[in-house]
């Protein structure tokens, strides 16, 4: 093992070496100099935003879970999931004012929490969106061929046929040039980009206003309150909640994922002309738009037809050939295509971003951080995950890949709720109040640990000790979400079903949850100064925590095996390259270099200054005597 270190230029680490290598933190004001053109404003974000996250979604979405799940109260799944999305957009606009750099969950987790997670968080952030992408393309792809009546399918699958298994029946040369195409349009220019996303979202925002609009007259509140008597079996209880709370919740599950993108906007920080102000407003401003669009189609959609005689792959074109409007459909059509091309900007322009700003940190390969003279953009990972990216939509079957881009974006989301936390509570230097008086660091005062625990002294000022408290207590928090879960499960299905030791369990971990949330609350915050704070923290963080703790842990078992053999590659990348190459590395080699240099300069200047001391007070006859 010794043999190994010294090949790679390391010397054999002890287990406190290892650590501080995995943990070491970039520092928030670190590169404040950017080469990316600053040309975005808020408008730009906002469309970028709602471009991504309102995706096919809405044009699918409310048929799906209000036939499946929830009814016409199909309006309080979304609404539901709004509020949890507005809660992880929160932290993401907390973030962007506070570190406004390229990189998202990446760079928010580097400075937080320290290298090794941020290099797992970005490893898996280039799985979301290259996935995510391709997806899109691929569902662009088979969108207009089946307009086309499948001719492309069928002049490929003749062709140019591939039996293989886990890849597609054909090579889709259309999805690759879709993504090569695009791929130039990032690389050319943020702002050409966003204005060609931005047509393409404001086209988007206008069919589905022309739905809304459109659907209104031939509303009927009848369709809200069907007596069970006219409902076909296995549609539930009828009104306007058939299937009860449970299938409202088991709803607003489905429809996150409508809400799944917005955080493309905080990769984009290091590009917007004034990010402290400028994230927050979009990030919230995106969220809110999505979700008037996704409740005024749900609404309508409806109100307009029984919920059980929804189509759940194509619920508003559906609608229309029922009252024997053939134009709307059209028109729904050429929106879902919009769609989708925003929903494909979205996903392909923060990819590349991610990677130049690991290349950047020296986590990545270094001809990934170049940046386009001419247009100042980075050139070489926009073209490479462009690349990357139509390969995949081209040879691979994605069906099964698709749980492992909501893993990644989950965890990140996750990591981000969990950043945040540790930053309003980080330890600080100053201990001055607003008042000008000083306080005594109550670290060095003697104190049991329930009355550090819940702060019983009353402090303000964070210290080192209280800090680490925090941490452990969100390492515990987090812990105690994942049993929240397991119990949880058993009331999911059928209530009749829970038993009195489920109920038990129910009453221990829940308020033990709360009671942990409790005491972070007590804790004393860092005084920092930012443009925007989450509100009611520790609350909505850690609800935002849960949330999505709560769904990365319902993906199947095959997904976790898939996302266990990516993050082995990244392990491979991190342990042959990225721990010997870190820019953090580099500096502090040279910072110790620097200082031995500065100090055996300063012990060479001693001895010559004593020397001199030593020959100045020799007398003449000592100087004689010395010579002879």
């Amino acid at each position: 093992m010794n043999e190994f270190f010294e090949s790679i230029g390391m010397p054999f680490p002890g287990l406190r070496d290892i650590y501080h290598v995995l943990s070491r933190k970039k520092p928030i004001e670190d590169s404040n100099e950017s080469k990316l053109a600053k040309v975005l404003s808020a408008f730009d974000l906002t469309t970028l935003g709602i471009g991504s996250t309102l995706g096919v979604g809405v044009y699918v979405l409310a048929g799906q879970v209000s036939k499946i799940y929830a009814g016409p109260a199909v309006i309080f799944s979304f609404l539901i999931a709004a509020i949890a999305s507005i809660f992880a957009g929160l932290c993401y606009a907390e973030f962007g004012a506070r570190v406004p750099r390229a990189g998202s969950a990446y760079i928010y987790s580097y400075v937080t929490i320290g290298e090794f997670i941020a290099f797992i968080i970005g490893w898996n952030l280039i799985l979301e969106y290259a996935i995510g992408s391709a997806s899109v393309v691929k569902g662009l792809s088979s969108y207009l061929d089946n307009l086309c009546g499948h001719a492309m399918e069928k002049f490929l699958g003749t062709h140019l046929p591939m039996n293989i298994d886990g890849l597609n029946a054909y090579p889709d040369i259309f999805a690759f040039g879709v993504t090569i195409i695009f791929s130039w349009a990032i690389a050319f220019g943020v702002k050409e980009s966003t204005r060609l996303n931005t047509a393409f979202t404001l086209l988007n925002l206008s069919v589905v206003l022309f739905v809304i609009v459109a659907g209104l007259f031939k509303v009927t509140t009848k369709n809200w309150t069907l007596p069970k008597s006219s409902i076909p079996e296995g549609y539930g209880e009828g009104g306007f909640a058939p299937y009860g709370f449970a299938g409202i919740i088991r709803g607003a599950a489905i429809c996150f994922y409508g809400f799944i993108g917005f955080d493309c906007i905080a990769t984009a920080g290091e590009e917007a002309k004034n990010p402290k102000k400028s994230i927050p407003f979009a990030v919230i401003a995106s969220l809110a738009m999505v979700f008037l669009a996704y409740f005024g189609i749900s609404t309508v959609l409806t109100m307009m037809l029984p919920y059980y005689e929804q189509d759940e792959s194509a619920p508003l074109v559906h609608v229309f050939s029922i009252y024997g409007w053939t134009a709307p459909q059209y028109i729904v059509s050429i929106g879902a295509i919009c769609a989708m091309c925003t929903s494909l900007m979205g996903s392909m322009f923060p990819l590349p971003r991610i990677v130049y700003a690991m290349a950047t940190d020296g986590l990545l390969f270094q001809f990934m951080a170049e940046i386009s003279s001419k247009h100042k953009t980075p050139l070489n990972s926009t073209l490479l995950t462009g690349f990357l990216t139509g390969a995949f939509a081209a040879i691979f079957n994605l069906k099964q890949l698709m749980n492992m881009m909501s893993i990644g974006t989950f965890l990140a989301y996750s990591m981000v709720a969990a950043c945040v936390l540790i930053l309003r509570y980080e330890s600080t230097d100053r201990k001055i109040l607003a008042n000008g008086h000083t306080l005594t660091d109550y670290d060095e005062t003697k104190c049991s640990f329930w009355q550090l625990l819940f702060n019983s002294s009353r402090s303000v000022v964070p210290t080192k000790k209280t800090s680490h408290l925090v941490t452990m207590l969100i390492l515990t928090y987090v812990l105690q979400c994942i049993l929240l879960t397991q119990v949880l499960s058993n009331f999911e299905e059928n209530l009749s079903h829970v038993t009195a030791s489920d109920i038990v369990k129910l009453a221990v971990t829940l308020p033990l949850l709360i009671l942990t949330l409790y005491a972070i609350s007590r804790q004393p915050v860092s005084p920092a100064y930012l443009a925007f704070k989450v509100p009611f923290v520790p609350w909505v963080p850690g609800f935002s925590l849960l949330i999505n703790v709560y769904l990365m842990i319902k993906l199947d078992i095959m997904t976790w095996i898939r996302f266990s053999v990516w993050i082995a590659i990244g392990l491979i990348i991190f342990f042959s390259y990225s721990i010997r190459n870190s820019c953090l590395r580099t500096r502090r080699e040279m910072k110790i270099l620097t200082e031995s240099e500065s100090r055996d300069r300063s012990e060479s200047d001693n001895i010559s200054l004593q020397q001199n001391e030593r020959f100045t007070t020799q007398t003449p006859l000592m100087v004689m005597q010395s010579s002879i």
